[in-house]
C-alpha cells in the first residue's frame, strides 16, 4: 500500500502540495464568547472578528462589557455586547436570544467562563467551593452547549470550543477543585463529539498553559515562581491572551473542517502528555 501511495505522489507532485495553509474566512457567522470582556474571552473574541465573524461579547458587569465592545469596535469587529452571568439559566437564556434576534443565528460557541474560589489543599476545600466551580466551570459550558445547539443545527453546522486549561490534564497544587473541572470539560468534548457530528457540529477544546490574564495573576505575579514555570517552558516566555485566542478561531474555521472531539494543548512546550 505504502509503494502505490508513494507512486502516486510521484505521478503527480501538484496535487500533492496544493492544499496549503489559509486565512480563513469567517465572514456571515456569528459567535457568541462567554466571559469575554478579557483576558483569553476577549483575545477569542477578537481573534474570531478579525477573520469576519460577528461577535457577541458577555460578562457580569455592564461597564466591563461597553469597554470590551468599544474597543472591538475600534479595530473594525462587528460587535454586540450584553451582561450575562452564565450561572443563571435566565441569563443564558438571555444571552443566546439576543444573539438570534440581532444576528440571525449562532455559528460558533466558545465556551470561556471560569471561577477558581479556592486556593489550597484539595482536602480543605468545601462543599460549597465544588459547587461553584463545577456549576460555572462545567455546568453551565454544558448548559449554553444545549441551548446553542437548535439553532446551529438551522444554520447546518457550528462549532462549539470548551477553554479547559493545562490543568486539566496535569492537576497544580493548591489548584485542585479548579483542576478537576478543567478535566471534566475533556471529557465533555469527547463526550459531545460524537454526538454533535450527527448535526455537523464539531465539538472541541483548547487547554492553555500559564497564560498572562488578570484571572490567573497569583501564578505570575511572583518573579520566583515565573521562573520556576520557564524552567519547565520550551519557549521561554509566558503566554499571551493572543496565543490562545488564534488557535480558538482556527477550531472555528473551515481549516480545523475535519477536527472533532480534541483538546489542543497549547502551553509553550509544557509537558503534560504525549
Amino acid at each position: 500500500m505504502l509503494r502505490s501511495v508513494a507512486k502516486c505522489l510521484l505521478a503527480n507532485p501538484v496535487s500533492a502540495c496544493r492544499r496549503t495553509m489559509s486565512h480563513s474566512s469567517l465572514a456571515g457567522k456569528t459567535a457568541i464568547v462567554t466571559a469575554s470582556t478579557d483576558g483569553i474571552g476577549l483575545a477569542a473574541a477578537e481573534a474570531l472578528g478579525q477573520r469576519g465573524a460577528h461577535v457577541v461579547v458577555s460578562s457580569r458587569r455592564q461597564a466591563n462589557v461597553d469597554k470590551a465592545v468599544s474597543l472591538l469596535r475600534s479595530k473594525n469587529i462587528q460587535v454586540t455586547g450584553t451582561t450575562c452571568n452564565v450561572g443563571k439559566s435566565e441569563d443564558r437564556e438571555k444571552l443566546v436570544q439576543l444573539t438570534v434576534d440581532q444576528c440571525g443565528g449562532v455559528d460558533i460557541l466558545v465556551n470561556n467562563a471560569a471561577v477558581n474560589p479556592f486556593f489550597g489543599n484539595i482536602m480543605d476545600s468545601t462543599e460549597a467551593v465544588w459547587d461553584k466551580i463545577l456549576a460555572i466551570n462545567v455546568k453551565s459550558a454544558f448548559l449554553m452547549t444545549k441551548l446553542v445547539v437548535p439553532h446551529m443545527e438551522k444554520r447546518g453546522g457550528g462549532s462549539v470550543v470548551f477553554v479547559s486549561s493545562i490543568a486539566g490534564y496535569q492537576p497544580m497544587q493548591l489548584l485542585g477543585p479548579y483542576s478537576v473541572s478543567k478535566t471534566a470539560l475533556l471529557g465533555l468534548t469527547r463526550a459531545l463529539a460524537p454526538e454533535l457530528a450527527q448535526s455537523n457540529i464539531r465539538v472541541n477544546c483548547v487547554a492553555p498553559g500559564i497564560i498572562k490574564t488578570r484571572f490567573s495573576s497569583a501564578l505570575w505575579q511572583s518573579e520566583e515562581l515565573v521562573d520556576e514555570f520557564k524552567k519547565q517552558l520550551a519557549i521561554k516566555r509566558l503566554g499571551e491572551p493572543e496565543d490562545i485566542g488564534g488557535v480558538v478561531a482556527f477550531l472555528c474555521s473551515d481549516d480545523a473542517a475535519y477536527m472533532t472531539g480534541e483538546t489542543l494543548t497549547v502551553t509553550g512546550g509544557m509537558s503534560c502528555r504525549l
